[in-house]
């Protein structure tokens, strides 16, 4: 029951996305920003804050190797686990701006994996790295934008990138 209601929250809230006038407009937008949340990205960070010799730097490096080391494997288990199919294959008339990966959409592994980055940054730098907070969540919905996830799929790669960032530091 309560998962009926909360399906049927998630759908329209999706829909309601898809039918913004600007969606299509901007389109061009949520894909920019969903691959800053792409993998090679987080490499060059990470090279270049360890290239960099600062110990507090290498420090946040280390620990960002070893949230995703946690991380993947959760969140893969999560995904096949709970084979939720993607919206453009769950609902009639939604449509997707990009392909995705593969075809299960809970939990977002863009959002997760920014989140992660978000959270480890604040714990490592404390208010410094505030800015990085908005572009996490910004990298999210920009997945609900390309029609690729739903909102709680969102919230839940929030959640679990924040988690496994809080149990590594």
């Amino acid at each position: 029951m309560v998962l009926d209601v909360l399906t049927r929250l998630d759908h329209r809230l999706f829909r309601r996305t898809q039918a913004s006038r600007y969606w299509q407009q901007r389109a061009w937008l949520a894909r920019w920003i969903s691959r800053t949340g792409d993998g090679p990205p987080y490499v060059l960070l990470g090279l270049f804050f360890w290239l960099s010799r600062e110990a507090p730097l290498q420090a946040y490096v280390l620990d960002l190797l070893l949230a995703f080391a946690l991380e993947l494997p959760l969140y893969l288990s999560l995904k096949n686990g709970c084979r939720r199919r993607r919206p453009a294959l769950a609902l009639p008339g939604a449509r997707a701006y990009i392909d995705p990966s593969d075809r299960f959409s809970l939990p977002s592994g863009h959002t997760a994996a920014a989140m992660l980055v978000a959270s480890l940054s604040l714990l490592h730098f404390g208010a410094a790295a505030w800015p990085v907070l908005p572009w996490a969540l910004l990298v999210g919905w920009s997945r609900v934008w390309l029609g690729v996830h739903f909102p709680s799929d969102i919230l839940a790669g929030l959640l679990l990138g924040g988690l496994v960032a809080l149990l590594i530091f």
